[in-house]
Formats: C-alpha cells, structure tokens, sequence
C-alpha cells in the first residue's frame, strides 16, 4: 500500500502561482512513477503530468505545458506541482497518484486538493 496526501491547493487569482506537494507513505517511494491529475465540474479527470521513478523524462498534457512543472524528492518521499500563470480554466480538484515504475495502471490516490483561480 501507498498512502498520498495532497496540499497546497487554495485560492489565487489569474497569473498568480502555487505549489502542491503530495506526500508519501509505505511502500518504497522511489520505486513508483508518480503522476498528477485533475477533474473539473462536470469533466472527466485527466492526466496532466507524470515523473518516473528515477525523475527525468516527464509527460505534460498541452494545457499546461511551459506553465506547470513537477518534480519530486525520493528523500522526502514528495512530489510537487509548481504551477505557473494560473488560469481559470485550471480551477480544479487536483489528485497525486503513484503507478509501480513499468505498470500502467495507477493504483494509488491521494484524497484531492481544491485549486481555484479566480479571473
């Protein structure tokens, strides 16, 4: 089991920045891939990046590439979000999941944390 718990998320208005932070717990950290998502009102929840266990090669969705950036720190069992020139349309719950490294299937949720921009 990997436990995820998500912070960080809150109120900001548009072009304004946050970081979330996604802590882990349980099995090896450093041994999953670890990706984000989000699930607006009324849309289906989507893959906006994913790191590798070892970091390096990450994954962005289009929408916001060049503005969102992960990271992630096996010593401290955490990932990040930094995210950059907020728009309203990224106003969403925001989940960190964990996928064994060669899997596909993301196994492991953390509970969401709320990110509103406001215009």
């Amino acid at each position: 089991q990997v436990q995820l718990v998500e912070s960080g998320g809150g109120l900001v208005q548009a072009g304004g920045s946050l970081r979330l932070s996604c802590a882990a717990s349980g099995r090896t950290f450093r041994n999953y891939a670890m990706g984000w998502f989000r699930q607006a009102p009324g849309k289906e929840r989507e893959l906006i990046t994913a790191i590798p266990s070892s970091g390096g090669d990450t994954y962005y969705a289009d929408s916001v590439k060049g503005r969102f950036t992960i990271s992630r720190d096996n010593a401290k069992n955490t990932v990040y979000l930094q995210m950059n020139s907020l728009k309203p349309e990224d106003t969403a719950v925001y989940y960190c999941a964990a996928r064994a490294q060669g899997t596909t299937r993301w196994d492991y949720w953390g509970q969401g944390t709320q990110v509103t921009v406001s215009s």
